[in-house]
This record gives C-alpha cells, sequence and structure tokens, in this order.
C-alpha cells in the first residue's frame, strides 16, 4: 500500500489521505482533514475498493457551487498522484 498526504487547493478541507494500492490501480482509503464530515465520510466509502482510473474519469473536473474545484476533485489529484508515486516506487 502507498498513502500519500495531499494538500488540496480551493476546498474546505485541509489535507487529504489517500491509500492505494501498491501498483497504484486501486484506492485502499480515503480520509479528509476537514471539510463536509457527512460528504466527505460518505465519498471515502464509496470509492475504497475501487478502480483509481474509474473514480477518476467519474469525479475529475466535479465542481462545488461557484468554485471550479471540489472535495471530489481534489481527491482525484491526489489519486493520480499517489498511483503515479506508486508505480515509480515499483519501478
Amino acid at each position: 500500500m502507498y498513502i500519500l498526504d495531499y494538500k488540496p487547493k480551493g476546498i474546505c478541507p485541509r489535507a487529504i489521505r489517500v491509500a492505494v494500492s501498491d501498483d497504484g490501480s486501486t484506492i485502499e482509503g480515503v480520509a479528509f482533514d476537514g471539510g463536509c464530515n457527512g460528504n466527505t465520510k460518505a465519498v471515502a466509502k464509496l470509492v475504497t475498493g475501487q478502480p483509481v482510473d474509474q473514480i477518476v474519469d467519474l469525479l475529475a473536473g466535479n465542481t462545488c457551487g461557484p468554485r471550479p474545484t471540489s472535495c471530489a476533485d481534489q481527491m482525484t489529484i491526489a489519486l493520480r498522484q499517489a498511483q503515479a508515486e506508486a508505480r515509480a516506487r515499483m519501478s
């Protein structure tokens, strides 16, 4: 498992911790520090165990009100970064 602590931009949570499988293909877990507690916990439950590529394709670019990003969008950025770093460790 590879764990990344990501500092999001433009959203309420102060940090997003994502865990992906060693090969970076599957989401092992997500935790938000701050934000709308119920919503961020629900997002984390829904994406855990899912393929990174599928979730990124589904949620990248999602916005929140007038903001050009959202918790889900920032999570996809963190997931892509964790995926790349996990894969780099394997090579």
